[in-house]
């Protein structure tokens, strides 16, 4: 089990915090008591210095620096937007919505939207079996709600376009495919979170914001489906710190951590690296690798029955194992590998591991059966799984 509540107590009071010490500590599960996960996390993926002299100092400027984010990504092309007439004079044709020109500030617009919609499309449907990302949030940002602001919000734009979506859609056909006239203001599927009234924000919404200003900030990767499952846990760990002056800049400071594991992770998420040395291709075959080393009677039999590591791994690697388990137990395996000193290398190991676990039933099964048990994982306990992935890492 991991180390008690008083270890982490003493190794986070040090004026300079010793980064090995605490990975150490942290690599057997931190404790969520007292915000120790939350703070834990927040210097793993290295967004607080070490020296807690700066801490107070820092927090303050990046906090203010994601609202200058949001003030320059959402809050002003939302005015621009807001304050333009469609059948105003003094819209010169360069700035009009309706001009083609590839270099018009309205096409940047539409291709967010783009962006947008399909983030949204995927937050709405975070982790479905907890209630927390449809509940509000006790911290709803009160820049973006600030009444003083007339402007188009995230959530009006995304209504927006669906609403134009269904319009070009039901020309298309002559027959509308919105169910019913009394319905047709139910834009969502119902398996999908609703928008809460008014002056609240959902968690989900508030994740929707934090992948909508990384796109805009990273127009290289933009958002790629997936995405979302990286960067929920981190928001549901800030967001649940018991320490309330932490828990209120939840936003804020998953955005800046998301944005450091993604600078990790990101090679991924990017097609076109695929092949390079960092690229997942790499890390795909490497599970197989070590594989042969460790178990070669179940090697050979995945590789008879060419059941390829891209089937499952690419999923398991990406996605850092976020869709193979529940979300308490996600979190803890990320505990383990935030404070890898090699961070990615033990999620290899877990990937081995979860193979030799079920080697029995591997071995036995035809190549319709085996798929099943990779897509759809059978262990769900997953001390078993970091216990035999450290076995591993011990007898390399």
């Amino acid at each position: 089990m991991g180390s008690g509540h008083d270890t982490f107590k003493v190794a986070l009071s040090e004026e300079n915090i010793h980064l090995k010490t605490l990975k150490d500590l942290c690599f057997d599960g931190i404790p969520f008591e007292g915000g120790i996960r939350a703070l834990c996390w927040k210097i793993l993926l290295n967004y607080l210095p070490l020296d807690q002299t700066l801490w107070e100092t820092f927090l303050k400027k990046q906090r203010q620096v994601y609202s200058q984010f949001l003030k320059e990504m959402i809050i002003q092309p939302g005015i621009a937007k807001a304050n333009m007439g469609f059948s105003r004079e003094d819209v010169t044709l360069e700035d009009h919505p309706l001009n083609p020109n590839p270099d018009s500030r309205w096409n940047t617009y539409f291709k967010d939207n783009e962006i947008l919609l399909q983030i949204d499309k995927d937050v709405r449907r975070l982790y479905p079996d907890m209630a927390f990302f449809q509940c509000p949030t006790d911290y709803p940002c009160q820049l973006i709600l600030d009444p003083q602001n007339d402007y188009e919000t995230l959530r009006r734009r995304v209504e927006q376009t669906t609403l134009k979506a269904q319009i070009v859609n039901r020309n298309r056909s002559g027959v509308t495919n919105v169910s019913s006239p009394g319905k047709s203001l139910n834009l969502y599927p119902s398996n999908e979170y609703a928008v809460l009234p008014c002056g609240t924000e959902a968690h989900w919404e508030v994740v929707e914001r934090i992948l909508f200003i990384y796109a805009k900030l990273n127009p290289g990767i933009a958002y790629v489906q997936g995405m979302n499952e990286i960067v929920g846990p981190i928001y549901y760990t800030f967001a649940t710190d018991p320490n309330s002056q932490w828990k209120e800049h939840a936003e804020a400071d998953t955005f800046f951590c998301f944005t450091n594991l993604m600078s990790e992770n990101r090679d991924n998420f990017i097609k076109s690296l695929d092949d390079s040395q960092c690229g997942i291709t790499c890390k795909m075959l490497s599970v197989y690798s070590m594989l042969k080393h460790k178990d070669l009677e179940l090697y050979h039999k995945l590789e008879e029955q060419n059941i390829k590591p891209q089937y499952f791994t690419f999923r398991w690697l990406t996605l850092l194992l976020s869709q193979e388990f529940l979300l308490p137990d996600v979190i803890r395996i990320w505990d383990t590998l935030f404070s890898d000193q090699d961070r990615f290398h033990f999620l290899i190991l877990v990937c081995c591991a979860m193979l030799i676990l079920i080697r029995d039933s591997l071995l036995v099964g035809d190549f319709t059966v085996n798929m099943r048990l990779l897509q759809d994982y059978p262990i769900s306990d997953i001390h078993t799984i970091l216990t035999k992935a450290k076995e591993l890492q011990d007898n390399s």
